[in-house]
């Protein structure tokens, strides 16, 4: 019997913008709702779990525990990111268990089965008996490791644990269309570019609060006093994604007026602007002529989220010493930026436990993005 529980408030979600209602506390405080949202928003989905970065060399690998599923992504010999199951089919042992460079083969620290950095199981010592290696029940070729469908987009490393997702082209054309101009390489320069935050806050808040401009004014000045909120404006691809955008961007200037190179071939549009999406369910997503960052939100039960935030620039040229200072610089600005949400996505949170509270209200001219993060995942809910 299906004793996942079933949520009567999603159609009026589901209603248009303007008479719509949030998502019910039920959603940001409930575990039975939160393990359902594992299936149905981020297995049956394509879900960031990681960096490319933090494997950047063949042999790398890196353990990741998401939502429970004990994950490995590898670099492997000929250079591909993979991302496996980090179990040994023998009895379920943890291969991985720090990240690294993985010397010769994958070995399980239970009974030793060894396995290629392609999932190949090649060493089962004494499966058949003390000095005897192979067993005719034993069938290495069916007792690879489990490969969970992953694809790196912009560094960020997707999964489809469930396997029943369009290809990630498919699934994710249009905003892979929208920023085609900025499918260049991108490089990161380690320590100096990439932090994380803690928030005890549900993740779908870290969503919700990075999807739209309205709250600039209040909660970060320093960014409304040049990027003002009528310099804004929506973004807007239901089923999808949705964001914001701004017509006034201003590079960053070190003391001696040095800013990072431009991406090549940019339209005379990005001479100004810049851009912020949602990737549903939990990838963050901005762009900016000279760098870009991505985020991945990492559900730690219904009330703690971790943000995994990663600074990218698009010129080798950026990665030098003579740009330490500004790559600096830039990483501060942005962290104090993130950490001026963490009072609202907490704030909005210990108020999801007021009981009177019905989901709220969306500004017919305001919320358009976060209603339709709303409607995506009503929809999903609705039919699982």
């Amino acid at each position: 019997m299906d004793q996942r529980p079933v949520d009567d408030d999603l159609s009026c979600v589901l209603e248009p913008l303007e008479a719509a209602r949030g998502l019910s506390n039920r959603h940001y405080v409930d575990p039975d709702w939160y393990e359902t949202e594992k299936q149905s928003l981020f297995f049956d989905n394509w879900t960031g779990i990681g960096f490319a970065r933090d494997v950047p060399e063949n042999s790398d690998a890196k353990p990741i525990d998401f939502l429970g599923q004990p994950l490995v992504i590898i670099r492997g010999r000929d250079g591909e990111i993979r991302v496996f199951q980090n179990i040994c089919r023998h009895r379920g042992m943890i291969l991985v268990r720090e990240p690294g460079r993985i010397r010769g083969a994958i070995r399980c620290p239970y009974h030793s089965w060894c396995y290629d950095l392609d999932g190949t199981l090649k060493a089962t010592p004494h499966v058949g008996g003390p000095g005897r290696n192979i067993h005719d029940a034993i069938r290495r070729d069916e007792l690879g490791l489990f490969e969970v469908r992953s694809h790196v987009w912009r560094d960020v490393v997707f999964v489809n644990i469930s396997g029943e997702a369009p290809p990630f082209e498919e699934a994710h054309a249009k905003a892979i269309g929208r920023w085609q101009e900025f499918e260049t390489p991108l490089f990161h320069s380690g320590a100096d570019s990439c932090f994380t935050l803690e928030a005890a806050t549900n993740w779908k808040l870290a969503v919700e609060n990075y999807c739209e401009s309205y709250h600039l004014p209040w909660v970060h000045p320093g960014l409304n006093s040049y990027s003002r909120l009528e310099d804004h404006y929506h973004i807007e691809e239901p089923g999808f994604f949705s964001g914001q955008g701004t017509r006034v961007y201003r590079r960053l200037q070190g003391d001696c007026g040095e800013t990072f190179p431009d991406a090549p071939g940019l339209d005379d549009r990005w001479e100004t602007a810049a851009e912020y999406i949602a990737l549903y369910p939990n990838v963050l997503l901005g762009v900016h002529r000279d760098h870009s960052f991505a985020i991945v939100l990492q559900p730690d039960g219904p009330d703690t989220t971790v943000e995994h935030v990663g600074i990218y620039y698009h010129a080798q040229s950026a990665m030098t010493p003579d740009y330490a200072a500004l790559r600096e610089r830039n990483t501060k600005l942005w962290k104090t930026v993130f950490e001026e949400d963490i009072f609202v996505v907490e704030g909005m949170q210990r108020g999801r436990h007021a009981v009177h509270f019905d989901g709220g209200r969306f500004s017919p001219a305001m919320d358009g993005p976060t209603h339709l993060f709303h409607q995506w995942v009503a929809t999903r809910l609705a039919h699982r």
